[in-house]
């Protein structure tokens, strides 16, 4: 088993348990030193508190782990980024009303409002110029979505 996996192992019911999702482990060893970053994620965006709670968890795990010999280590505990594909149920609902752009198997794009969604697919509306498009989208479809950053959302009518 790789470290990876046993640090993943080792945390992750911890994580549950106190209502977060660890998205993924991630181990550097620069020189004679690692550093573990967890990835860890809420059914809302986290804020400082939620993420020092999961840091202090995960954190307490580690230091009494004989799975790390005697290595020293730099924990690192952080949220999905922006550019975080949307690859699980749960990042779908966390952005519903968010603009998301889709790109699709054959390399095409598409960039609208989640409106909806279900098992198989999703609804994006496109806005462009005060001409709504509505986009049904397979997830099987799907090569890669990700949310697209909004500075001044403007709260648009959708149908």
């Amino acid at each position: 088993m790789s470290l990876t996996q046993a640090i993943t192992d080792l945390v992750s019911p911890a994580v549950t348990e106190a209502g977060f999702f660890l998205e993924e482990v991630q181990i550097a060893s620069p020189g004679n030193h690692r550093i573990i970053t967890c990835v860890v994620d809420g059914l809302t965006p986290l804020n400082m508190d939620q993420v020092t709670v999961a840091s202090r968890l995960i954190s307490e795990l580690l230091d009494t782990a004989i799975i790390l010999d005697e290595t020293p280590f730099t924990l690192e505990v952080t949220s999905p980024g922006v550019d975080r594909p949307l690859t699980e149920t749960r990042h779908w609902t966390k952005n519903l009303t968010r603009l998301i752009k889709v790109t699709l198997g054959d390399g095409t794009e598409t960039i609208g409002r989640l409106t909806q969604f279900d098992e198989t697919q999703a609804t994006l509306v496109e806005n462009i110029k005060g001409r709504i498009k509505t986009h049904t989208i397979n997830f099987a479809d799907i090569k890669r979505a990700v949310v697209e950053i909004e500075f001044n959302r403007k709260d648009e009518v959708v149908e």
